[in-house]
């Protein structure tokens, strides 16, 4: 089954790898009937095939490539087994995350609510007219029917929809516009001359990633570029804030610096770097970079021959295309949640829409520098939560649920690395290479470590 989730996956994209992937185990590892753990090893062997291409081009020597689904499986839940086993420790969740969850309506429906960060959660109890706790919370969308919650929550820019079914959504105009499109899309939008890459010692050295994303998709998009040599420089703002445990788990491989693009010099400082950059991945809603001169139009004129990467949860056409979002919302509009959870909604016990879209941005990031070294070309990557959510609901079903991953389990797949934080046990790169051993040379750090400028 695995396989043919591969082989669907890649022709898709156009893409023909020279080598072929082994892919070891399959579903059902975690406890869900959806195939999470085979669409990650899918995903992940893809990439694996996409960075063995780009050493086949370098050097002229093939790979194998060979991926365990249960490792594929753990890393969906990557963020949730790492841990310091001496030092200081990681940073704990900020509060208000824990008014996240489902709520009935008056109308009989459910209503997913997320918060995650203090100026969004004021904002939907200042809508709600409700205090900090669920309780309250509760009481105030059970006077809601769910469509009209849905409206006023989005007209606000908060994050929170109604549980549709996988039939609903089909129906719906959003998802109606991403049904005909692959699960990644990769789209040649100007020319420029081919850039061949120079020999080096690894797939995507030389290769130099400007990471402007946040939480998890984006950011395991950038982690995974840095698995295979890119020099990944993550740019942050240090007006925003973050997630510390996701930050922590995502920036394997990477330096991390701040930009303000308020200040005049921080848009220069960007600009600068975007002239010396191969990839800019940026995972802020549609159209919010754009409007600081950072769109893909201005920035293929900026730097011929780059490679613009952009997630999003809600896709990057149709009605919903500005609205923001997390993987507990992609879930719960594409039908996932309703299914899984039966007579009331449930999250899939793994964060499988954020960081299989973070594995399947990374695949069309590379499929681009590969189509770039021969072909040449400015390209847009396009990868979105709900894209993700929606593949995974159109493979078949496991016939039994998964006994999940213990510990003892995914210890096997477990790296040290000495960061800031202590020295910290996590999860490595899982994907194998016979000859360019996926590793990331640089440790985790806190963001803006680094300065604003390339190695």
């Amino acid at each position: 089954m695995t396989q043919r989730v591969l082989a669907d996956l890649v022709a898709s994209l156009g893409f023909t790898p020279s080598c072929e992937a082994e892919i070891a185990g399959s579903d059902p590892i975690l406890k869900t009937r959806f195939r999470a753990g085979d669409a990650a090893a899918a995903a992940l062997a893809a990439t694996g095939l996409a960075a063995a291409e780009l050493w086949l081009a370098r050097c002229g020597r093939s790979q194998r490539v060979r991926v365990e689904s249960v490792g594929a499986a753990a890393s969906l839940l990557g963020f949730a087994f790492q841990h310091v086993e001496d030092g200081p420790g990681l940073p704990a969740f900020e509060p208000g995350r824990q008014l996240t969850d489902f709520y009935p309506t008056r109308d009989g429906r459910w209503f997913l609510l997320h918060q995650s960060f203090p100026d969004t959660t004021a904002k939907a109890l200042a809508l709600l007219g409700a205090s900090h706790d669920k309780e309250s919370v509760a009481t105030k969308i059970a006077g809601w029917d769910a469509q009209a919650l849905e409206d006023a929550i989005a007209e606000r820019g908060l994050c929170g929809a109604r549980v549709r079914t996988a039939a609903e959504w089909g129906s719906h105009e959003q998802g109606k516009a991403l049904a005909d499109r692959p699960v990644v899309e990769v789209i040649r939008v100007s020319d420029s001359p081919p850039e061949p890459p120079p020999p080096a010692d690894r797939p995507l050295s030389r290769v130099r990633v400007l990471d402007l994303t946040r939480v998890l998709a984006g950011p395991t998009c950038g982690r995974t570029l840095a698995a295979h040599g890119a020099d990944v420089l993550r740019i942050g703002s240090p007006k925003l804030p973050f997630v510390a445990p996701f930050v922590v788990d995502t920036s394997h491989g990477k330096r991390s610096a701040y930009v303000d693009l308020d200040e005049r010099t921080g848009v220069e400082t960007l600009r600068g770097l975007v002239r010396d950059a191969d990839v800019f991945a940026q995972g802020y809603r549609s159209g919010a970079l754009a409007r600081r001169g950072f769109g893909p139009d201005e920035l293929f004129r900026l730097r011929p021959g780059l490679i613009y990467t952009s997630i999003n949860c809600y896709g990057h056409a149709g009605p919903w295309v500005e609205r923001p979002g997390w993987e507990q919302l992609a879930q719960t509009v594409t039908g996932i949640a309703a299914e899984h959870g039966g007579d009331s909604p449930q999250l899939l016990p793994a964060a499988a829409t954020d960081y299989n879209t973070g594995y399947l941005a990374a695949l069309g990031t590379m499929i681009a520098l590969l189509r770039r070294a021969r072909d040449g070309g400015s390209y847009l990557v396009r990868a979105s939560l709900c894209q993700t959510g929606m593949w995974l609901g159109r493979l078949s079903r496991s016939e039994s649920l998964g006994e999940g991953l213990s510990p003892q389990l995914v210890s096997r797949y477990f790296t040290r690395s000495e960061t800031p934080f202590g020295r910290l046990a996590h999860l490595g790169p899982i994907v194998e290479l016979s000859e360019t051993r996926a590793r990331w040379a640089l440790p985790t750090v806190p963001l803006g470590t680094h300065a604003a400028e390339w190695a």
